[in-house]
């Protein structure tokens, strides 16, 4: 590739783009932030392009080829996807350079989400996991419909946008794909780059470079896992046995995981063949659980996540609206209802069997455990923390750590006097965590 300096601050391409400062360099050139002085002042995207091709004839050949397979990019008009804007070729330091000039998009990638939630040993809720999955799907559905395919979804490809909180997919792979074709076509020395993060896309796609939605969906599955667990993804992948071991790491809705299963599958052919197919699953299985981040309890802290390569065509802004310190306590929870035991104190409901603590019959507590409950809950009260919100959290947590009770309600037989006690345990454990982020 043509290595040539950096376009300078305040230079305008084609008296419209003015550079306001580069964002990154990847593989294929430079990204910049530019003003587009013909729109008021909009901010957009520059992306550059640099085939390595000798001569000006094959470079008008490489960008004739680019132009074709990329300009399918530009009929896409979804509201979830930034809008490519235009090709440009501009000549710099006497060489021909394409840019692909696409809308700037201001928020946070899901990659910057998680680590911040990270630092509060915190990961993402199973709800918000579900909540991101169904308003990301009809975006590849369209996508999909259009015979395009990502490429390369991951939390750094993924931006939630500031002004709605609705996730916006950016950095198509596609893009990427059709500027390698462009190379290969007139360098066959060089070896085809197969377009995709190693650790989300699936196997046939970096082997063989063929893509299809189900990959799109196989990639949008490593990314939930990332995302519950708070681990990369080559800590979560068996590749002798070509599985995913994450199962005993989260506690979430059975159904649920088993769809997750299904989109990480290593086959194509057994995993959801769509968008549709994946969101029909989704909707029969809605978790009703917690929206707000879930307490990484037991996990150390942990540096911040990395996703390897991929030029993201986006700035990110610092948030500017902290959660009201209410929301804050209930993100550290972790849980929106009432945890099992919080439910069969009050009456509210019949208990779920997943996601259960205690059976419907009140357990015949010894004194210890009487005494254990009564400072839990003069504690929680301290804390200004409904108890179904709490009694949820801890449910969470104890199950974490007896995946062998597969979620069964405790009874009031002897002997799960110890599971009860392990119980409070957690409980006084998890309190005196919040008693020391409420001093901060």
């Amino acid at each position: 590739m043509f290595d040539k300096s950096p376009l300078a601050t305040g230079l305008t391409l084609q008296n419209r783009y003015q550079v306001v400062k580069q964002l990154g360099r990847g593989g294929f050139g430079r990204t910049y932030l530019v003003l587009d002085r013909h729109l008021g002042g909009e901010y957009c995207v520059l992306k550059e392009f640099a085939p390595q091709v000798e001569g000006q004839n094959e470079l008008k050949k490489a960008r004739e080829l680019f132009n074709r397979e990329a300009g399918v990019l530009y009929q896409l008009q979804h509201p979830q996807i930034p809008r490519f804007r235009e090709l440009l070729t501009v000549p710099i330091q006497g060489i021909e350079c394409l840019f692909l000039v696409q809308d700037y998009v201001e928020g946070e990638t899901y990659l910057e989400i998680l680590n911040r939630y990270q630092k509060k040993g915190q990961v993402f809720s199973e709800a918000e996991v579900f909540d991101l999955l169904m308003k990301i799907l009809p975006v590849l559905d369209y996508i999909h419909a259009q015979k395009v395919i990502h490429r390369d979804i991951s939390p750094d490809n993924l931006i939630q946008r500031a002004s709605d909180k609705l996730p916006v997919l950016i950095d198509f792979g596609g893009v990427k794909q059709a500027a390698v074709e462009a190379v290969s076509l007139f360098n066959p020395r060089r070896s085809l780059t197969r377009i995709g993060k190693p650790d989300y896309a699936p196997e046939e796609q970096l082997r063989k470079g063929h893509a299809e939605p189900s990959s799109d969906l196989y990639a949008l599955g490593v990314t939930a896992l990332v995302f519950l667990t708070g681990k990369e993804p080559q800590e979560l992948y068996d590749a002798r046995n070509a599985t995913w071991q994450w199962r005993s790491q989260v506690n979430i809705n059975r159904s649920f995981a088993t769809i997750l299963e299904r989109m990480v599958a290593y086959l194509p052919r057994d995993r959801y063949q769509s968008a549709t197919e994946l969101l029909q699953a989704l909707q029969k299985n809605s978790p009703q659980v917690s929206r707000f981040p879930t307490l990484n309890f037991f996990s150390k802290p942990v540096p911040d996540l990395q996703t390897n390569g991929g030029d993201t065509l986006i700035i990110q802004q610092p948030v500017k609206h902290p959660l009201p310190t209410t929301l804050l306590w209930l993100g550290i929870i972790g849980v929106l209802s009432g945890g099992a035991w919080g439910l069969w104190q009050n009456g509210l409901l019949p208990i779920p069997k997943d996601f259960s603590i205690f059976g419907r019959t009140e357990p015949k507590t010894t004194q210890k455990e009487d005494i254990a409950r009564s400072n839990v809950s003069k504690r929680r009260k301290a804390l200004k923390i409904s108890e179904n919100t709490f009694n949820r959290q801890v449910d969470s947590l104890f199950y974490a750590r007896h995946p062998a009770l597969k979620q069964r309600p405790l009874t009031n037989k002897a002997e799960d006097a110890k599971f009860r006690e392990e119980w409070y345990l957690i409980a006084d454990k998890l309190l005196d965590k919040l008693e020391k982020q409420q001093k901060k």
